[in-house]
């Protein structure tokens, strides 16, 4: 299948660890076990949480362990203007509102309310500015997750997960998709960028199985594809948490590249290869994929 288009999209926070090459061998081997390309993108609009040079280095981990993108990564700090004009489109649809809440008045309106009862549970937006800002001045812009006031349920095919359904009115509620420190949101931006680099299959971490219901919702406001989409296990650290830089996970260890691909096959639960270079396992790798994930 030629018309293939995967992609790996890292956020320049840090050097890859463990989960992110599990994430990143995922999305290739299954990208080259469909004949297809596979694209990186690096994911820099938190400025915040960037680490200068940490692109570089990401893309030379990755080089090591050769996965190496089909064109030249695509930079999201070079795209402003086209999620601008996404924003614009969906906004003279009457689908996003300007909203004056920070978040500790969100988590104030959902304790009275009685729903808010663990520290790590969704915020679902209780929709305070749906009807104006009530003098307050706007610091972020909403998407709204209702249709004809009626709530919007979505529904996906995971391939990995299978059937997937999440009621977005009231699992997540109306969700940013600009912040308000003018940073464009995470949902926006990715659903912007795959369809500009035309991907077609999305294979991520399970932990951002929960974005899918917000991206799509996204992609039918604007008419844009929907992609496939694949979520894989997650490396868990010792404290049972997905493994992150936010928890301080160390920097992948590249010195023997096979033992780091094999570590993260391992967690995709593909068999032990037995390869003596980069090169000779990814080709064995690439035929233990497509025995179990292409049709």
């Amino acid at each position: 299948m030629t018309s293939y288009i995967g992609r790996f999209a890292p956020t320049p926070s840090g050097p890859l660890h463990e989960g992110s090459l599990v994430a990143a061998l995922a999305s290739w081997l299954d990208a080259r076990a469909h004949g297809g390309r596979w694209l990186v993108r690096i994911e820099d609009l938190d400025t915040p949480r960037n680490e200068d040079g940490a692109d570089q280095i990401i893309l030379g981990q990755l080089a090591i362990c050769g996965l190496v993108g089909d064109e030249e990564p695509l930079i999201q700090s070079q795209r402003i203007a086209a999620y601008e004009e996404a924003l614009l489109q969906i906004a003279d649809a009457g689908q996003v509102y300007p909203c004056g809440c920070s978040r500790r008045e969100v988590e104030q309106v959902l304790i009275t309310l009685g729903y808010l009862q663990d520290r790590d549970e969704e915020r679902v937006y209780p929709g305070t500015c749906r009807g104006g800002l009530r003098g307050k001045p706007a610091r972020a812009m909403r998407v709204l997750t209702t249709l004809s006031g009626e709530d919007i349920t979505i529904r996906w095919n995971d391939r990995r997960l299978g059937r997937q359904r999440q009621n977005l009115t009231r699992e997540v509620g109306d969700f940013i998709v600009k912040r308000a420190d003018g940073v464009f949101a995470y949902q926006l931006a990715v659903v912007v960028d795959d369809a500009h680099q035309g991907i077609t299959h999305v294979v991520r971490g399970e932990d951002l199985a929960d974005n899918t219901a917000r991206q799509i919702h996204l992609q039918r406001l604007m008419g844009l594809p929907e992609p496939e989409y694949l979520h894989t296990p997650l490396v868990m650290g010792i404290d049972g948490h997905k493994l992150s830089k936010q928890n301080g996970a160390a920097s992948l260890d590249v010195s023997d590249p096979v033992a780091a691909l094999q570590q993260a096959a391992r967690v995709l639960e593909l068999p032990r290869i037995e390869a003596l270079s980069v090169s000779e396992w990814l080709a064995a790798a690439t035929r233990s994929w497509a025995t179990r994930w292409v049709a």
